[in-house]
């Protein structure tokens, strides 16, 4: 219609973005800190020396903002080949019509609940969110799941859109949900840990209080999805994604006919081939040990799979080899944990482990080699948009790091808690944070910058290095969720089809209530005395 107004594609949002960054180093000093390297939790960081800015000469950025795309490209290498395997190997998958043959039984069996008065009051759907969501936050909680939540996107999205919500409920299932327990981040190693060893501080200290805050960010973020829920779910056109979702409503109706339901050879020999290679890690592995925060058990993890795989293999092979690929997604997923918490496995473990389950899937289904090749491609051709807007968006640290200016706006940022009391004081650190979370996403590179200079700081204003800590979480969690230069918010948003700008106003309440609740929540940090601070 004629004067409609057009939201801007986040190609276009992010490049404006990078054109601002550019216009900074035009008008912001240039300058540096001196870095020193030190040992936290056992592994060298580099951070800043106290009293070391030096400042320096501009360097401005010009024809550079059109080489952001290829220097973002090579900065998000990762995240941009993990975002294609992730694409090429679910392309495989859901050819296969296993996730429709999944969701169709899982909406069956949760519709049956309706009948239970209890369940039926509850809500069956408003049950299945909470738990689902309660999970996903425990784990960015314990381990910070992050990167991790793009792989779970696709599996999400169909599933909200089955259950009768849209694919923003999709990504709140698991990406709202571990930006959460990443704000709460009770034993979260890459926030929590390295902030409170370059403060000085007993690792994972203070954690009564901070199991309080994640309840209390829990409560207030699952209960805004769940409002909204309720908000679409009787007028599903009050959806700001409605238009857009139409491609995941098409996708479900066109995989709402008959279901074949059989189990090929091909489907046995994977099966066996697998089980094989779980007996062997059970022997090369019999023990892992699983960390979480300073918490560290060890279990026969691989035997247990490797028995759980066999036994669960065979009953999900006799109802037909659609479930038998919902059991390969279930054990990868329980390999990712594993993988994760024992091993350290960060996105290229990762993607090899979804790439494996692409490849198998279209064995089991006995395609041959020449089809899973073409799937593969078809996949990671549909989501290739996704991966260019990553790259396209770490260009907008490439200019501020070439620029210079990422040190002198914290030089200033530093300077500006001059003359405040304990109150004051934690707030504007907090606010600190939580701007340069916009420039500066990672948490563990945020710490070691920012840490070592807000900690001494709050030595000389009589602050608790735990309140830095925690307005530090706090800055560093909340934004995730709205951040342009986040490769993991842009990647979920480009794998679920969800244009930045309409992301943003929708997230933006929620962010300002959460960026509100942190204020609330750093109040006692100052005027009460807490256990550990």
């Amino acid at each position: 219609m004629a004067g409609t107004r057009k939201f801007p594609h986040t190609y276009v949002i992010v490049f404006y973005i990078i054109l601002f960054s550019a216009f900074l180093t035009w008008v912001v000093p240039g300058g540096s800190f001196q870095r020193q390297t030190v040992e936290v939790n056992g592994t060298a960081r580099e951070v800043i020396a106290s009293g070391s800015f030096t400042p320096g000469e501009r360097a401005p950025q010009t024809w550079q903002v059109f080489s952001a795309l290829f220097d973002g490209f090579v900065e998000r290498a990762d995240i941009i080949v993990f975002i294609l395997m992730i694409g090429g190997a679910f392309w495989i998958m859901n050819h296969t019509r296993a996730i429709d043959a999944g969701i169709y039984a899982f909406l069956r069996r949760a519709r049956a609940l309706e009948h239970h008065p209890l369940l039926r009051r509850a809500g069956v759907d408003n049950l299945i969110v909470v738990l689902i969501m309660l999970l996903f936050s425990i784990f960015g909680a314990t381990f910070g799941m992050s990167e991790e939540t793009i792989a779970f996107v696709i599996i999400f999205v169909p599933l909200a859109i089955g259950m009768g919500y849209d694919s923003i409920v999709g990504v709140s299932l698991c990406f709202v949900a571990a930006a959460l327990g990443f704000a709460g981040a009770l034993l979260n190693p890459f926030t929590i840990g390295i902030a409170q060893g370059l403060s000085g501080l007993p690792l994972f200290s203070g954690i009564e209080y901070r199991l309080v805050c994640w309840v209390v960010i829990n409560v207030v973020g699952i209960g805004y999805i769940l409002w909204y829920m309720r908000r679409i779910k009787h007028h599903p056109r009050r959806s700001p994604l409605f238009e857009e979702d139409d491609h995941w409503r098409q996708l479900h109706a066109e995989s709402s006919g008959k279901i074949v339901y059989h189990t090929p050879r091909a489907a046995w020999f994977t099966f066996g081939f697998l089980a094989l290679l779980f007996i062997a890690a059970a022997f090369l592995f019999p023990l892992t040990e699983l960390k979480a925060g300073l918490a560290t058990v060890t279990l026969p993890v691989f035997p247990v799979l490797a028995v759980l795989f066999m036994a669960a293999g065979v009953i999900a092979l006799r109802k037909s080899v659609h479930f038998f690929v919902l059991h390969l997604l279930g054990f990868t997923i329980l390999l990712l944990i594993a993988g994760v918490m024992g091993y350290q496995w960060y996105v290229m473990e990762i993607a090899t482990l979804f790439m494996a389950l692409g490849i198998f899937t279209g064995i089991a289904m006995g395609y041959g080699p020449n089809t899973i090749t073409r799937l593969f491609l078809d996949g990671a051709r549909d989501i290739l948009s996704a991966a260019l807007i990553v790259g396209l968006a770490g260009g907008i640290i490439v200019i501020l790091e070439r620029g210079r200016i990422i040190d002198t706006l914290l030089w200033y940022a530093s300077g500006a808690m001059d003359g405040m009391g304990r109150t004051g004081t934690v707030s504007v650190m907090y606010l600190i944070q939580t701007a340069i979370n916009i420039f500066i996403p990672s948490g563990s590179a945020k710490a070691a910058l920012t840490m070592p200079i807000m900690s001494q700081f709050s030595d000389l204003v009589g602050l608790s290095r735990q309140a830095t800590v925690m307005a530090f979480q706090f800055g560093d969690g909340f934004t995730n969720l709205i951040t342009p230069t986040s490769g993991v918010l842009i990647g979920v948003l480009g794998v679920a089809r969800i244009p930045f700008a309409k992301w943003v106003r929708w997230i933006t309440p929620l962010v300002l209530i959460l960026v509100l609740l942190g204020f609330l929540l750093l109040i006692p940090t100052v005027t009460m005395t807490l256990n550990g601070f």
